[in-house]
C-alpha cells in the first residue's frame, strides 16, 4: 500500500506481461546502443593507428629504386695458336692385318710430327676403332674384310707451323682432317677486357633509363657474369678440304686465320637516387 497524490491508499499491483516485455526490450536496447558505441571506438582507434603509419615519411623515396640491365660486349683477337684433329684410316682382309698396318702408318705420323719439333705433351690418340665391313649389295651381308680408325690431336700449334704440319702428315698417312681449330694465347686477358667492357656499357644504359625517371645511377647492388668462360675458337672446315687437295695436287698451304670474337655478358642492377639538377 503507498498513499497517492491526493492522500488516497492505493495498492502496489504485481507487474503483469506488457510491464515485463517493456523492460525486456528496453534491456536490448540498451545492449545495443553499448555494442555500437564501443564498435564505433574501434574504428576510430584502427583510424588513428592507420594515420600515425602512413605519415611516417619513406626514408629516401629514389633510394629505394633499382634499375637493371644487361649488356654483351666482344673483343677481337688474332689466333696464334692452332688445333688439329685428324686420322689414320686403314683396312685389310682381316682384323689383325689392318690393326698392323694402321699401326704402322699413325706410327709414321707421329715420327713425322717430332721431325717437325712437335712436343710429345702436343700430340694425343683421341680415338680408335676397329670394325669389320661387309657388302649389302645382295640379299645377305657378307664381310668383306675390317676398318680400323686411329685418331690423333694435335695442340698448341704455333700458326706459321700449321701449313708445314698439315701437308707433312698428309704425306705420312693421314687421310682424313676432321678439325682445325684457332685458338689465341691471350684468351684469358681479351676476356677480362671484355667484361669490363660490357659493366661500363650496361652503366651506360642504366643511366639512360633513370635519367627517363628524373633519378641518376648510383652503386652496383649486383653483378652477375651470364656468358659462359669457354676457349673461343675458330673452325676452319674449309682448310681441312684444301689441305687434302694441295697434297695431291704437290702444293703448299696458306694459312689465314682472321680473327676471333671473344664475348662477354654480364647483368648488373643499379641503385637509383635523385638526379642533382633535375629537369624542369
Amino acid at each position: 500500500m503507498r498513499l497517492n497524490k491526493n492522500g488516497g491508499l492505493s495498492a502496489s499491483l504485481p507487474a503483469g506481461p506488457s510491464f515485463q516485455g517493456g523492460m525486456f526490450m528496453k534491456q536490448i536496447r540498451s545492449r545495443l546502443i553499448a555494442v555500437l558505441l564501443f564498435g564505433a571506438l574501434l574504428a576510430l582507434s584502427a583510424c588513428g593507428q592507420q594515420t600515425a603509419v602512413s605519415s611516417v615519411p619513406v626514408s629516401g623515396d629514389a633510394s629505394e629504386k633499382s634499375v637493371t640491365v644487361s649488356s654483351t660486349e666482344q673483343v677481337s683477337v688474332v689466333p696464334d695458336i692452332a688445333e688439329i684433329v685428324y686420322s689414320v684410316q686403314t683396312q685389310g682382309p682381316d682384323a689383325q692385318t689392318c690393326q698392323e698396318e694402321n699401326g704402322t702408318v699413325s706410327d709414321q705420323v707421329v715420327a713425322r710430327l717430332h721431325q717437325l719439333g712437335v712436343s710429345e705433351s702436343s700430340i694425343r690418340t683421341t680415338g680408335y676403332y676397329l670394325n669389320p665391313v661387309y657388302d649389302w649389295s645382295g640379299s645377305m651381308q657378307v664381310l668383306t674384310g675390317y676398318e680400323a680408325v686411329t685418331t690423333l690431336t694435335v695442340s698448341d700449334l704455333p700458326m706459321d707451323q700449321v701449313g708445314e704440319v698439315l701437308t707433312q702428315s698428309v704425306d705420312a698417312g693421314i687421310n682424313n682432317i676432321q678439325s682445325i681449330s684457332y685458338l689465341s694465347s691471350e684468351y684469358d686477358s681479351a676476356y677480362q677486357e671484355a667484361l669490363s667492357l660490357a659493366v661500363s656499357a650496361a652503366r651506360t644504359k642504366a643511366s639512360a633509363l633513370a635519367q627517363a625517371e628524373g633519378c641518376s645511377v648510383g652503386e652496383v647492388l649486383s653483378i652477375q657474369e651470364t656468358s659462359g668462360y669457354t676457349q673461343a675458337r675458330y673452325n676452319d672446315s674449309a682448310l681441312a678440304q684444301r689441305t687434302l687437295s694441295a697434297a695431291a695436287a704437290d702444293e703448299s698451304l696458306s694459312i689465314m686465320p682472321g680473327e676471333l670474337d671473344v664475348e662477354a655478358s654480364v647483368v648488373v642492377e643499379f641503385s637509383m637516387q635523385p638526379a642533382e639538377n633535375p629537369a624542369q
